[in-house]
C-alpha cells in the first residue's frame, strides 16, 4: 500500500540526488515489485510516517549479494523525503532496521553509500558502521563523478561464531 509514496521520495532521490546511481526513477508499480521482492525473502522494509499518516520516509534491509554464502550480510537502504530530511528519521530507520536485520537473522550490514554522500556516511558512523573500503569514480551522475563508499556493523554475534546452519 505504501508503494507510490515510497516511489516518490525514491523518485526525488534519483532525480536530484547522488545516493543512488539509477537514472530513472522507478514507478509505483516497480516499487511494489522492489518492496515484495525485500519481504518474500523474509528481509524487513520499514516505512515511517508523520503524524497524518504521510508516509516520510523508508528502509530496508536486502540480502548484500544474490549467492548463498552472503546469506549472513545484507545491505541497508534509507530514503527520506525532502521535506523530512534533518529531523532524526534517519536514525530512527537506522536503528529500527539494525533491530530488525539481526531478528532476520543478518550477522553484518554493509552501507552502499553511492556518491561517499557526507549526510550517510555521518548517520551510518553514529550508528556504529565503520569504513571498509571505497571504490573511486566508479559512478557519473549529474554531470560529475562519483565515489562509492562501504562501511559495516556487525549485527548480533557477527562472525564470533558460526550459524547453526551453513548456506
Amino acid at each position: 500500500a505504501d508503494a507510490a509514496a515510497c516511489a516518490a521520495i525514491y523518485g526525488h532521490h534519483v532525480r536530484h540526488g547522488t545516493a543512488t546511481f539509477e537514472t530513472e526513477a522507478p514507478d509505483a508499480t516497480e516499487m511494489a515489485l522492489r518492496m515484495a521482492k525485500v519481504l518474500d525473502a523474509g528481509s524487513p522494509w520499514l516505512v515511517a510516517c508523520d503524524d497524518a499518516g504521510t508516509v516520510t520516509g523508508y528502509a530496508y534491509a536486502a540480502q548484500f549479494r544474490d549467492r548463498p554464502a552472503y546469506r549472513f550480510a545484507c545491505e541497508d537502504s534509507i530514503y527520506i523525503a525532502d521535506q523530512a530530511r534533518g529531523k532524526g528519521l534517519g536514525s530512527a530507520l537506522l536503528t529500527a532496521l539494525l533491530t530488525a536485520a539481526e531478528a532476520s537473522g543478518f550477522r553484518q550490514m554493509v552501507a552502499v553509500i553511492g556518491g561517499a554522500e557526507p549526510a550517510s556516511a555521518a548517520l551510518h558512523t553514529r550508528a556504529g558502521f565503520r569504513e571498509s573500503g571505497r571504490m573511486r569514480s566508479v559512478g557519473r551522475k549529474h554531470g560529475r563523478w562519483l565515489d562509492t563508499l562501504y562501511m559495516q556493523r556487525e549485527l548480533g554475534t557477527g562472525d564470533s561464531k558460526a550459524p547453526d546452519a551453513e548456506p
